[in-house]
This record gives C-alpha cells, structure tokens and sequence, in this order.
C-alpha cells in the first residue's frame, strides 16, 4: 500500500535534511501511529505521501503508484485516495454539516442525486444523525472533528492519514475520535495517525513507528508511550 525506499526531503540546498533516507512499509488495513517531537520530520512525511512535497531523492510507491512518474495532471486522482484530517478541522464556517461534507463530492464532479445517497450514510457511520442542518459554530470540538472526518473518508479513500486529530480536543472527545478512527479502520482503510498523546499510543497497543531527527528510530508492532520521549502522558 505505502513503501518509502530511501527517502530524503531536504528544503534548502546545505540544508540540514527534514527526512533522512526514511524506508517504511505499510501494508493495506494496517492502523500505524507516527511519534516524534515537534520537527522531527513526521509533518514533512505527511505532506510527500500527498503530493505537497516531492523527495529530494529516494522513491515512493503508494496504491501501486509510483511517485517518480506521477505526472501533475495526476495528483487530484491520487488524493482523492488518501483522507486527511487535520487537528484545526478547517470545516467552511458558512456551510452545514450537510454541505461540509458534500462539498467534497461536489469537487469530485459528483451528481446531485449521488450526493443526497452518500452523505447521510457518512453522517451516520460518524455517529452525526440529527445535526445534518447545523453549522459548525453549533458544534462541540468533538463534533467538528468528525464532520471532518467524514468528509475526509466520504469519497471512500484507501488511505486516511489523522495529523493529530485530537490535539485541539479534552479527553472524552479524544478518544471517541480515536475509536471512530478505529472503526473506520476495520472497514478497510489504512489509517496513519500522528500524535503527542501518549496514553492514545499506551492504550491502542498498534503499530508505532517514531521518527527523530529526521530518521525512523523505532518501529515497533505495538507501541508503549515509555519509550517515547516528548509525548504526553494524558489527553489534551
């Protein structure tokens, strides 16, 4: 699904590189939480995966899509394959919840009636139902989050990448987000969440890979927040 081979990001030449010949494999399904402090290089990983960056060297393959050749007419193809969702929401402040998440149809050059089949079932599967007609003023943090969740996975993405999803959140409201992630993943989506939080990483028991100092240092099946320096004991 996901294969970093090598790969160097550097953003000035004599540059100290942001990525450091990082290799990751992330096989389809999989659920995959990124740690590292602050500049660490995860936001850089991040932004090459969608195509805001190009490596400075190194290849990338995702969905069978090899980077290198991938042509610019091409990118808006492959993000609509990879969900994002973002710790400030970003949601239009002037639209419903309704039309927050069907803008992301609309864009995709989605028919009306296309629209009024798909969203509800996306409002439903993030547990919405009833606030179809609000605005995201009328919404508790927690809500807003998964509005922007469903319109991160309303076009069905193979790929859902959660960059600190709950950084803006209290802890109820963090782990309901982090169980919605959880549910969307048993659907089939690879889910890559980065996060601070380290009773999130304690309590999933998922794959957790760190990254430092623009290297991938530790890549453990299941992850405890103990062997990670800079992460938060309790949620925020």
């Amino acid at each position: 699904m996901i294969l970093l081979d090598r790969v160097t990001k550097a953003y000035g030449k004599g540059s100290k590189p942001a990525l450091n010949r990082i290799s990751l494999h992330v096989e389809p399904k999989e659920f995959v939480i990124m740690v590292g402090t602050s500049g660490a290089g995860k936001s850089t990983l991040l932004k090459l995966l969608t195509c805001e960056e190009k490596p400075t060297s190194g290849k990338i393959v995702v969905g069978g899509i090899d980077y290198h050749t991938l042509k610019g007419r091409q990118i808006p193809l492959l993000r609509r394959k990879i969900g994002v969702v973002f710790q400030d929401f970003k949601l239009l402040p002037q639209r419903t919840v309704f039309e927050n998440i069907a803008f992301a149809l609309e864009i995709a050059g989605m028919t009306n009636r296309e629209i009024r089949n798909t969203v509800p079932k996306v409002i439903e599967l993030v547990g919405l139902k009833g606030k179809e007609k609000s605005y995201p003023r009328e919404l508790s943090g927690g809500e807003r989050q998964r509005v922007a969740i469903a319109r991160a996975v309303v076009r069905q993405p193979k790929i859902l990448i959660a960059d600190e999803p709950t950084g803006n959140l209290d802890p109820k409201h963090s782990w309901e987000i982090v169980r919605l992630l959880e549910k969307i993943n048993r659907y089939g989506t690879t889910v890559i969440l980065t996060t601070h939080n380290a009773e999130i990483v304690n309590k999933l028991k998922k794959r957790v890979v760190t990254i430092e100092n623009g290297k991938i240092t530790s890549d453990q099946a299941q992850g405890s927040y103990r062997q990670f320096g800079g992460l938060k004991e309790n949620a925020s």
